[in-house]
Order: C-alpha cells, then structure tokens, then sequence
C-alpha cells in the first residue's frame, strides 16, 4: 500500500491547498468545523475516515489507505443560484479522471452517484456552510479504488474490482487523485457559460436516460421513464399517464 503524499497531489496548475490527514471522523465535518479559519481552495484528503457519510446520512464505508476520501472547501465566484451546477460539474469530472487513468467506462446516477456496471463506484455531496466570509460549499467525495471486499447488503464495486484479473496491483492512487484534481478544477471554470457544454457530457454518460426509476420527490414518491436533462441536468421524466415533470431533487433514486 502507497501512502497518499500532498506533496505529489501539489499542482501549480491547480490552486488548491491540499492536506492528507491519517484520520478524521469525516473530511467535510471537518472542513465544515474549519471553515471560518480555512481559505476557499483548501482540499482534505483522509487515509482513514470513522464517521464518512453521504446523502441521508448514510455511512461511506472504506477500508484504511485504499480508496480516495476527500473534501474541498470552495467559494465560487459565479451567483449562489449557479452552485447547484457543483454537483453536476464534480460527476463529469469523476467520470473524465477515471476515464483518462483506467480502461474503464464510469456512468453518472443522477444526482451524485458514479456507477460502473451497475454497482457504485462513487458518491460525492455538496453542502453548505456560513462564515463571517459569507457562504462557502464543502464538496466531499468518495471514490472506491482498491476496496475489493463489500458488505453483501452493499450494491458496490471498486476500480480495481473491475479491472480484475487484468490488474497485477493496486492502482497508484497519487496519480489518480492527481488526476481528479486537475480534472475538478477543469469543470469548475464551465459553471457559467460553459455549463450546457458539460450537461452534454453528462448526458451521454446516464445511468438512467431511458430508463424507467423510482424516486423519492420532496413532494412524494414520483414513478417515471428518464427522457433526458434540461439545461440545469435535471432529470425530465414521463410520467404513467404520458405527462412530463422535471425532477430537481430527490433521494433514493433506483432504476426499476
């Protein structure tokens, strides 16, 4: 096992500040806890986590020193009403990093999950957080790297798991993380006019366009087959009855 090392995710070309902590409960309570002190552009990353969490509270669960786990504290400059495209822009980037370092073909469940074949491969949550500075987002992510044994319950994989028996070793998660930080910092310059440039990315990576899904609406449990994103990579749903509803938020979001 390669320790992650900052000094080798350090990139001139990426204005981060990035730490490598051994253990944290979570890197985004932390950053959320910091973030009065802490400048926009500070990345944590975690060798271990004991409290990690996505959506709903639900727990990420990774073995010590074998996926990447971080957060970033970010202050964009576009308008609060843009920072929802966050989510969307730090997908595509997931998708972009895995696609350039591994023969691999990563898929985007709407609203922040990466799947690969089916199973999970990457979750990322964006929250917000108040300051004296005004608001800032802690943008955690989660990516299953060198994990290859899963609780049973759990519907996920790892990208090691998925290049298996190909792979010899552990992927060199340095290289990887490098990856994904210059790819994130790419995508975050389109959050305004280059933004429907992105929703055409993410659209030919769904997961559920043309897929029929369950979801849990702030307004109820809706039912519906996927026709596509609107200009915000909302999901456009049809309904049983013919009628179409944008979706702009939802949990438990499951094909069926």
């Amino acid at each position: 096992m390669i320790p992650l090392d900052g000094s080798m995710l350090q990139d001139e070309t990426v204005p981060w500040d990035i730490t490598v902590l051994q253990e944290v409960g979570s890197t985004s309570d932390w950053l959320k806890q910091n973030a009065e002190t802490l400048p926009a552009g500070t990345v944590v990353f975690a060798e271990s986590q004991t409290a990690g969490r996505g959506r709903r509270e639900n727990r990420w669960i990774a073995p010590r020193g074998k996926d990447l786990m971080f957060s970033l504290l970010m202050k964009p400059a576009a308008g609060m009403e843009k920072w929802p495209r966050i989510t969307t822009l730090a997908a595509l980037a997931i998708c972009k990093a895995i696609e350039a370092e591994l023969p691999l073909q990563p898929l985007i469940k709407w609203p922040n999950d990466i799947y690969l074949k089916d199973r999970k491969i990457s979750g990322l949550l964006a929250e917000t957080v108040s300051t004296r500075e005004g608001m800032k987002i802690v943008l955690g992510i989660g990516l299953n790297v060198n994990t290859l044994d899963f609780p049973s319950e759990i519907c996920a994989t790892s990208l090691l798991q998925q290049l298996q028996p190909a792979a010899l070793r552990e992927i060199d998660r340095n290289s990887l993380a490098s990856r994904l930080l210059a790819c994130l910092h790419a995508e975050f310059q389109e959050i305004e006019d280059g933004f429907s440039a992105a929703v055409s990315e993410v659209r030919k990576r769904s997961w559920l366009i043309g897929r029929q899904i369950r979801a849990r609406a702030p307004h109820g449990e809706v039912f519906g087959r996927v026709l596509d994103l609107n200009e915000e990579g909302h999901l456009i749903l049809e309904f049983p009855d013919g009628s179409s509803h944008t979706l702009t938020s939802a949990d438990e979001v499951r094909r069926i």
